[in-house]
């Protein structure tokens, strides 16, 4: 399929790529403060598919339209999920490029090395099981909890989220501390784009070590089973599959806790329903995966042909950005009601939905619960105004979460 010269030239079916107009660029910190204004405003101009920046000089189209998105998730064939030829084109200094290359993993491939990877990361994940997790995220919350519960104040993101959420995705890779540490250090170099190579390097090197050791000394833990399966991933393919669920992990799973807990600290409808019990935990849960998912931009593809959709062409090899949280609270599928309701695309959707997220849900939900049920009067230390959201065009995420509550002694065991 050849793209006709009027989508070239910004004619009536004008790909969003190609456009001469301004670009909306995602990586501002105007744009974190307030994402769901710019989100109105990118549908009321542009419609479903919307020319954004990712980086300086880094152009996408970003999906704002839920069906539209629906039909792109669920046609692989003509928006595959791997950006070699992309890439070939980008800087390697460029700071979103070790969020967006190919690696040899189920998020950025296609076919059937998608499937073969996919499957030996669902075989590792489906064997965790869900009581001893939840278990687990209790023993390691509580002594986070007693961490700071006699000084009637905290960070909830810096002294609770990252840790739990780092320690827990540890437990289950059974991976030890000194090696995980240095994963940690290369995944927020990656995320927030400032030395992201180096930090690729870092997260690399920490998985090959990873897998080594699983390799000499096996245990009952998801990087065994995925190293026992069947696929006989090579060392470097399962140095980039160990890299992904570090990095799918940790952040999301942090900020999934985090933007629940405001929710229940800023809404009355949340906060006096939860900790009454009226309203579950895993209510507040879904309203934030509807209206402020942890990865609010992230779901990536790149067409190897032009596309034509909802009237609009898209380039071949140029990257299609699914906005899980504009396509949520499209006007065309909007419902306000949130509890029980799993439409969201916090998951993904088509072959590439997340296969851990009943495991995400569990160890939020559990977090939240065991945070709330020792500390009931937590209250937000600072007008909800005054938080600031980390720039950055994937992610939703706070740099803090300060909190007061009632000093407390220390919690004896798991809640």
């Amino acid at each position: 399929m050849t793209m006709p010269s009027s989508a070239r030239s910004g004619g009536p079916f004008a790909s969003p790529s190609d456009t001469d107009g301004p670009r909306v660029a995602l990586y501002t910190p105007e744009f974190a403060a307030d994402p769901h204004r710019a989100y109105r405003d990118m549908r009321e101009q542009y419609g479903a598919l919307v020319p954004v920046d990712l980086a300086p000089g880094v152009p996408a189209t970003l999906v704002v339209g839920y069906y539209t998105a629906l039909r792109i998730f669920n046609d692989p064939d003509r928006f595959p999920a791997d950006p070699r030829t992309w890439q070939q084109s980008v800087p390697a200094d460029c700071p979103v490029l070790p969020m967006m290359q190919w690696r040899p993993n189920a998020l950025r491939s296609a076919g059937e090395a998608h499937a073969r990877y996919r499957q030996t990361n669902v075989a590792g994940l489906e064997q965790v099981d869900q009581y001893d997790l939840h278990n687990t995220v209790a023993e390691l919350a509580v002594p986070l909890i007693n961490s700071f519960c006699s000084e009637g104040s905290a960070d909830l993101v810096r002294q609770y989220a990252f840790p739990l959420a780092f320690a827990v995705l540890n437990a289950m890779l059974g991976c030890p501390a000194d090696i995980a540490q240095q994963a940690a250090t290369g995944l927020a170099a990656i995320f927030e784009g400032v030395d992201s190579e180096n930090g690729n390097r870092l997260l690399a090197g920490a998985m090959l070590e990873l897998t080594r050791l699983k390799r000499a000394e096996p245990g009952d833990d998801i990087a065994t089973r995925m190293l026992r399966h069947p696929a006989a991933l090579s060392e470097t393919e399962m140095v980039h599959q160990l890299g992904t669920l570090y990095g799918a992990g940790i952040e999301p799973q942090q900020n999934l806790i985090i933007n629940t807990l405001l929710l229940i600290l800023t809404d009355e409808r949340f906060g006096g329903s939860v900790l009454g019990g009226s309203l579950s935990t895993r209510d507040a849960l879904d309203e934030v995966l509807f209206n402020n998912p942890p990865m609010a931009n992230f779901c990536l593809t790149f067409p190897r042909l032009p596309v034509l959709i909802d009237g609009v062409w898209l380039p071949a090899h140029q990257p299609v950005v699914i906005s899980i949280a504009a396509c949520n609270t499209d006007p065309a599928i909007i419902a306000n009601q949130y509890a029980g309701n799993r439409s969201h695309l916090a998951w993904g959707a088509g072959p590439h939905v997340c296969p851990a997220n009943s495991m995400a849900y569990l160890i939020a939900q559990e977090a939240i619960d065991q945070l709330l049920d020792a500390l009931p009067e937590t209250r937000l230390a600072v007008p909800p105004g005054e938080l600031i959201w980390r720039p950055g065009p994937f992610h939703r995420a706070l740099t803090a979460l300060p909190i007061t509550f009632p000093k407390s002694p220390p919690l004896l065991s798991g809640m």
